[in-house]
Order: C-alpha cells, then sequence, then structure tokens
C-alpha cells in the first residue's frame, strides 16, 4: 500500500507512476489523516467488476433464500413445448 501526504499530488506522474507499478490505490493523507485515493483505471475497473459480480451472487442468494427460482428442468421442457423446439 502507497500512502503520500498531500502536497504531493502536485507531482502526477510520480502518483501515476506509483499506481501503475503497484497495481494497487495510492492512499493520499492531509495533517496524518486518509483524504483521498487515488488509483489506475484498470484497478478501477477492475473493483467496479468484482462489486457488481458480488453484487449478482447476494441477489441470487437472496433469491434462493425467499423462493424466488424456477425449476430450470421444467421451465426448458414448457419452452419446447410451446415453441416446438
Amino acid at each position: 500500500m502507497q500512502i503520500v501526504p498531500m502536497r504531493d499530488l502536485k507531482n502526477t506522474v510520480e502518483i501515476e507512476r506509483l499506481c501503475s507499478e503497484s497495481g494497487e490505490p495510492v492512499f493520499v493523507t492531509k495533517n496524518g489523516y486518509g483524504r483521498l485515493v487515488v488509483m489506475d483505471i484498470d484497478y478501477y475497473e477492475r473493483t467496479m467488476r468484482k462489486i457488481d459480480e458480488a453484487h449478482l451472487v447476494n441477489k441470487g442468494i437472496e433469491d434462493y433464500e425467499t423462493g424466488r427460482v424456477v425449476d430450470g428442468k421444467k421451465t426448458l421442457k414448457k419452452l419446447r413445448e410451446k415453441h416446438g423446439i
């Protein structure tokens, strides 16, 4: 984990290099406390994709637990009969 003080944000080339080389976000502090997070766009996109996938998994678990599911084989059979496949 990279941590830099707020004043170092002036050196954008160095911040970009830190993000790119580490493959992780850079935490920016002000007066010793965390204030910002700077990250490479690839890291951001991977993180957002993981969050979206986790949300879908959690929704599926919730659907299963509340009984909002259908039997796959029965549904396919009905669709085949309906559409003559």
